[in-house]
């Protein structure tokens, strides 16, 4: 039987827990997520289980004993990965077990903003009945859904995308034609050319040095000034100061952001003062179902790598050959 800690560097499900008990291993909440806390607490533990948090190289070193990191969610951004893979650290995430929640959650920040219903809501509490003929409020059907990227959480908003009438135009260059055949999308042939032809553009692509703000002053300068942007990936895929001057300035209609450069975003930060913004503080991975599947996930991949099983969702395999022994 596996046996040894697991540091759980921010909370997870409880299904996960159990997955990881069941295998002989000691889930261990760690104090805080701080890294001189997480480089004192993972004494002694041959697992990490962490969230959006990560993992820094400084917690790596002081891991002697350390053999998997697991990442509850897709983005490793935060996770030391070339540290990990110098120390023999096998690094794992779990991509799609979200897939559908954040999905939903693209389609919720889209209705928000079409519908106007932060306001809305507002105007009723305060009996304001001039709501309804002084606010633009936007019918999707027959409108353009442009994606940037095409992985499963991409593709399964494609498809609730399509459900509703919207034409679904995505760019994802590496996928096959199939892909989007199977999700009712039309291939975008660049990113520029999906930028000026959405109605709503919506973010699906990991956080790499490549990605880190891709969309700045000149892609928003593309975008229809009636468009909508949407973000559930990773916050510095957008320059925020960027998007901030096309909010004020109305280039762009709206902004719905799940995410952030800073999280959690700072109370007095200018996006927050944002009337084109509807903000929600990365949460569209965080339905039960969602924390139940990605937590059991990640669970089980940890539990594959101290077994010696080649798991799924390796995300350095370049350190399997040589990755530390029991």
């Amino acid at each position: 039987m596996i046996t040894g800690p697991c540091l759980i560097v921010q909370p997870i499900h409880a299904a996960g827990l159990d997955r990881l008990r069941a295998a002989g291993l000691e889930p261990r909440p760690a104090s805080g997520t701080d890294a001189e806390t997480l480089a004192r607490e993972v004494a002694g533990c041959v697992a990490v289980i962490t969230r959006n948090t990560g993992f820094p190289a400084g917690a790596i070193a002081a891991a002697p004993d350390l053999r998997v990191i697991g990442v509850h969610g897709t983005g490793t951004d935060h996770v030391a990965k070339a540290a990990a893979t110098e120390a023999g650290i096998v690094v794992v995430n779990t991509p799609g077990a979200n897939a559908v929640s954040v999905a939903e959650q693209t389609l919720a920040l889209i209705f928000a903003l079409a519908k106007a219903l932060p306001g809305a809501d507002r105007s009723v509490r305060a009996g304001d009945d001039s709501f309804k003929f002084t606010t633009r409020l936007v019918e999707l059907a027959g409108l353009t859904l442009g994606l940037v990227g095409f992985g499963a959480i991409g593709q399964a908003t494609a498809r609730l995308g399509a459900a509703l009438g919207l034409r679904v135009l995505a760019y994802g260059p590496s996928r096959p034609d199939a892909d989007f055949a199977n999700a009712g999308a039309v291939r975008a042939a660049s990113i520029d050319a999906l930028l000026a032809e959405a109605d709503i553009v919506s973010l699906h692509v990991p956080l790499t040095p490549e990605t880190r703000g891709l969309i700045g002053r000149a892609q928003l300068a593309r975008m229809k000034r009636d468009a909508f942007l949407i973000n559930t990936s990773r916050g510095g895929l957008i320059d925020e100061a960027a998007l901030i001057e096309a909010l004020e300035a109305g280039t762009i209609a709206g902004a719905g952001l799940d995410v952030f450069a800073q999280e959690p975003l700072p109370a007095d930060h200018p996006l927050a003062r944002q009337a084109r913004a509807i903000l929600t503080p990365h949460v569209g991975g965080s339905t039960e179902a969602a924390l139940i599947r990605t937590a059991e996930t990640a669970a089980g991949r940890v539990v594959d790598v101290l077994a010696g099983r080649r798991p799924a969702g390796l995300v350095n395999p370049d350190v399997w050959p040589h990755r530390r022994a029991l």
